[in-house]
């Protein structure tokens, strides 16, 4: 491997990872764990008690205006409430959260000094390391204001579909960043439907990761309106919505893609099944599995979390085998 491709690899884990980490934030409901922005509770390093927090020099005007972005009355912000409202775990969560965003800033914007100094050898990997650096940019913008409108919902699903489009750049620029990039030769009349399967197989995935965002969002609107704790009063409502229809349905349709994917791969790819195919293999099994969990026994925190984990890997793996299996004539 290429140090280029080293370099452009350590982005896409550190992106993996923030995936993983967001992930969390959202099953702890830590969302709003740091209230202000760029500081968190007023400092750069945020406090670990309640008493560290100095309230006399916390800007309520500012916090006010946030409590009428969430639908609450200001007039309720006090220095009083705040202080109730403080919980550590919330905010450490989230702060960790903010600081994962850091590698990933650092590393893409390396990559796309490294690719410009190699434009005239990969040109390909120069536009897509650009394309990262600026869609890095974008979502860090929108990142502010995911906290600033006060986890408003169609923000949060358009920052999910942000991050999975910028792992699918840094998958390219890894694949394309060397002389030779690596290849899976398929051959025979079932090559081109092949690849085709596993186009299927992966825009399934990718708008199944953007509806499970909305599935999510739906469920914190419930668990704000009836109580967490009713769970049983609002779970009709969620599983009668479309979005989380359509969402169940597609699963199963990524599962049968899946299957016929390996199929035809075990017959028509050089080799046989290798450890991409087996890799999707293993992914999607493991997220039904975790998505009959999340449907029929309850939002497991720890099971959402694996189930965004898996869900990112399983883009991840896929749109590589798309650049490596793809038809010359295709």
């Amino acid at each position: 491997m290429e140090r280029f491709q080293k370099l452009a690899l350590a982005a896409l884990i550190s992106v993996l990872l923030l995936l993983f980490v967001g992930a969390i934030v959202r099953a702890t409901g830590s969302g709003l764990g740091c209230p202000d922005w760029p500081t968190c509770w007023g400092s750069l390093v945020p406090p670990t008690k309640v008493v560290q927090i100095d309230f006399e020099k916390i800007d309520l005007e500012k916090f006010r205006r946030q409590a009428v972005r969430h639908g609450r009355d200001p007039g309720t912000i006090t220095r009083e409430s705040l202080r109730d409202e403080f919980n550590p775990v919330h905010t450490w969560v989230e702060y960790v959260n903010r600081l994962c965003s850091l590698p990933v800033g650092f590393l893409t914007l390396a990559l796309c000094i490294v690719a410009f100094r190699l434009r005239r050898r990969w040109s390909a990997a120069w536009w897509g390391s650009l394309a990262a650096l600026l869609l890095v940019l974008v979502n860090a913008d929108l990142g502010r204001r995911v906290v600033m409108s006060g986890l408003k919902p169609g923000i949060i699903t358009l920052h999910m579909a942000l991050a999975i489009l910028l792992v699918c750049v840094l998958v390219f620029v890894i694949w394309r960043g060397c002389a030779t990039p690596w290849r899976r030769p398929s051959s025979g009349p079932r090559a081109q439907l092949l690849w085709y399967v596993g186009l299927g197989v992966f825009v399934l995935t990718v708008a199944e990761g953007v509806m499970g965002a909305q599935v999510r969002e739906l469920t914190d609107e419930f668990a704000k309106t009836y109580g967490s704790g009713s769970r049983a009063d609002w779970s009709a409502k969620l599983e009668g919505s479309m979005v989380y229809l359509v969402h169940r349905s597609f699963s199963w349709l990524i599962v049968i893609g899946a299957l016929a994917m390996l199929g035809l791969s075990r017959k028509t790819i050089k080799g046989g099944l290798a450890w991409p195919e087996k890799s999707i293999g293993v992914l999607v099994g493991a997220m039904l599995c975790m998505g009959l969990i999340l449907s029929q026994v309850g939002v497991l925190p720890v099971v959402q979390v694996l189930h965004v984990g898996a869900a990112a890997l399983l883009v991840t793996v896929l749109f590589f085998w798309l650049l490596a299996t793809r038809p010359a004539s295709t």
